[in-house]
């Protein structure tokens, strides 16, 4: 019988001859256009897919592309993607700040109308689903060398009672030897305090209250109005505020000690803003005490709001001032003193303590607030957790309460050295919270030493670690290709479908109600090994299916109807096609990301009982465990295959409960995907 070759083996055929062509012309392009060629039809297998998971980029239309340094998913299912002026020093000289919402179920995209620049803002997911929003830039870095105009720290005294005084922007202080310096942003110092004293006379009498006052003071950053060395000081001095007559030129006054032309830091803006997802739009509320720009806000098991560090209105870290944001009344309170740097991963742990695991984002001495520990907001107090190796790599490290939530365990991974050190770190180590005396022990490393790695849970219980770069801000060309799976039942990292796009500095990962994850961002100081020429933001949307969106989709379980809320038992039942396959359920906040740090997201074990056509899960009724929000439901199978999720909100305790009663109960909103 002759045998006839089929179609397409001849094209087959063909299609390597011509490769063996191009190889014999221009051998070192051909095999990188052969090996490009296989790899796109290795990843596009089936079992590739199943084994590996894929990546693929949204499109993306030109003008919604913004530099993405914030991502927080909404109960909406919608993504807010924010850049205010997005590192860009031309962006905020014009007053140009954008945020994007992204929807996922149709790759659709919205400008959303930016009022400040949230450009390094911190943010924190409230109970009733609005995303608080608080911080970002008043004013961008001036680099060593670039300085021109000598600045610094003024305080500004008042020394009336009766009034508060309002100084504008370009209000200027005359130093006593007649250099005058501008005020660069509007400062308000409150009246003065009247102090009263007994005094006593001779024998003891009471004699009539002395009263004295105390002067009021706030601070302001300061530039000399001439460049130059003029305006150089090294010595205390009080400065006239002129255009002040008369008793309120007695009464107001600057004090400055050093005013030089040193490095000058971002310095960040006291507004706060709670963005409505149903609305689509930034509404105002009261601003903080302190200006912070790289802050990280938490959310607790009342629904307040802790806000802690941050560089300030001078560009100073903040020095351990905190406060509490209530969004029950839209203003913020004075919380417990503590020092941190910049952007610290703090994790709300069961009873209600806060565990700072030394994940950090920069700005702050070696020395000081970088050792990991147990904060105690009800007593101020604060027990160093050690066991950490490599704890001077920490800056820029990943961290994530481990699921589910119920384990109390934390991990903490790779990490980098303060500043724009070249060390970077493949450690990772767990901490278990529910130890007497916990520590830090050490568990499987990650596959290259790591920075801005990106760690997001996922329905399955397993961690998904993707991105980040070897050398500060992706230098020589350092980012890592590479995603892997984390198990932390066996402490093992198994190997995923390496990403398209390579992701460093300002970048961020984030779950979606769908169970793929989306990454966005990155802002590399380079685009080539060399570092000779400068990088550019990363613009592109890429987002990874894993392998449990490939088994089929007969396989994945479905929830369906359900009620509106729980009973107070803290029970809900669904409706479920083939609810025998459910094995397990998971209520998962969603997160609320920017600078690798992501202190929102967490996985809650749930009870399951089932019937011949539905499903009945049981939350856990502990507010330190299951803070007040907005979670997305996930019900599995025995492999681990996810449904889609249902939006479910879990409510606030009642301040009017007696106490030691949690005061939670459910609402179950439907599913944008049902």
């Amino acid at each position: 019988m002759d045998y006839r070759p089929s179609k397409k083996f001849k094209k087959t055929a063909l299609g390597a001859a011509a490769v063996l062509v191009l190889v014999a012309l221009n051998a070192p392009a051909a095999i990188s256009f052969a090996e490009d060629k296989y790899h796109a039809y290795k990843i596009g297998q089936t079992s590739y897919r199943i084994q590996y998971g894929s990546w693929g980029l949204v499109g993306l239309p030109e003008e919604y592309r913004i530099n993405a340094m914030h991502a927080a998913l909404l109960h909406t299912g919608k993504v807010l993607l924010i850049a205010g002026s997005g590192n860009n020093q031309k962006n905020f000289d014009k007053g140009t700040f954008d945020t994007v919402l992204w929807d996922p179920r149709d790759d659709s995209f919205k400008k959303i109308p930016t009022p400040e620049d949230f450009f390094c803002a911190g943010h924190s997911q409230l109970p009733d689903g609005r995303l608080l929003v608080a911080g970002g830039t008043a004013r961008y870095e001036v680099l060593h060398g670039k300085v021109t105009r000598a600045g610094g720290r003024m305080r500004v005294k008042n020394e009336n009672p009766d009034k508060a005084v309002k100084l504008r922007k370009g209000t200027r202080f005359r130093s006593p030897s007649g250099v005058e310096y501008e005020a660069r942003f509007d400062v308000v110092v409150p009246r003065a305090r009247k102090k009263f004293e007994i005094t006593y006379g001779h024998g003891g009498q009471v004699m009539p209250w002395r009263t004295t006052v105390v002067a009021a003071e706030s601070r302001v950053f300061v530039e000399a109005v001439k460049p130059g060395a003029e305006g150089l000081t090294t010595e205390a001095a009080q400065y006239e505020v002129v255009g002040l007559t008369g008793k309120d030129a007695d009464n107001v006054y600057g004090l400055a000690e050093r005013l030089s032309a040193d490095k000058q830091d971002f310095q960040g803006i006291k507004s706060a803003y709670e963005f409505d997802p149903v609305a689509e739009k930034y509404l105002r509320v009261d601003p903080m005490s302190d200006a912070r720009w790289y802050p990280t806000l938490v959310t607790l098991e009342d629904g307040r709001v802790l806000a802690v560090s941050g560089l300030n209105d001078v560009g100073d870290v903040v020095p351990g001032d905190n406060e509490y944001y209530d969004p029950r009344t839209k203003k913020w309170s004075k919380a417990p003193f503590h020092y941190f740097p910049t952007y610290p991963a703090l994790f709300l742990m069961q009873g209600g303590k806060l565990l700072y695991t030394g994940s950090n984002a920069g700005y702050g001495p070696k020395t000081k607030g970088r050792e990991p520990g147990v904060w105690d907001l009800a007593t101020n107090e604060f027990r160093k957790v050690g066991g950490l190796a490599e704890p001077d790599r920490l800056e820029t490290s990943s961290s994530l309460l481990l699921p589910p939530a119920q384990d109390q365990k934390v991990m903490v991974l790779g990490g980098g050295g303060v500043g724009e050190s070249k060390l970077s770190s493949s450690r990772t180590a767990i901490v278990d919270l529910k130890e007497e005396n916990p520590v830090f022990r050490s568990s499987a490393r990650l596959p290259r030493a790591t920075r801005y790695l990106s760690s997001v849970l996922l329905p399955d219980d397993s961690v998904f670690t993707t991105g980040g770069s070897a050398d500060y801000r992706g230098r020589s060309a350092s980012d890592i290709h590479k995603a892997q799976f984390y198990y932390p039942r066996t402490d093992s990292f198994v190997a995923a479908a390496d990403p398209t796009v390579g992701r460093n500095y300002h970048s961020e990962a984030l779950l979606l109600p769908d169970g793929r994850v989306a990454t966005f961002g990155s802002d590399p100081l380079f685009a080539d090994k060399d570092n000779t020429r400068l990088g550019k933001f990363e613009h592109r949307l890429e987002v990874y299916s894993p392998p449990y969106l490939y088994r089929g989709e007969d396989r994945r379980p479905v929830l369906g109807e359900g009620p509106e809320e729980l009973g107070a038992d803290g029970r809900a039942t669904f409706a479920a096609v083939h609810p025998e396959r459910i094995e397990r359920a998971r209520l998962m906040r969603p997160s609320a990301v920017t600078h690798t740090t992501d202190v929102e997201q967490r996985s809650i074990e749930l009870g399951l009982t089932r019937t011949d056509d539905s499903v009945t899960v049981e939350v856990p009724q502990d507010p330190t465990l299951v803070p007040p929000g907005w979670y997305m439901l996930f019900v599995t199978d025995a492999d681990g295959t996810p449904s889609v999720a249902k939006w479910l909100q879990v409510k606030a305790p009642d301040p009017a409960a007696p106490r030691g009663v949690s005061g939670h109960s459910l609402a179950r909103r439907a599913s944008p995907r049902a």
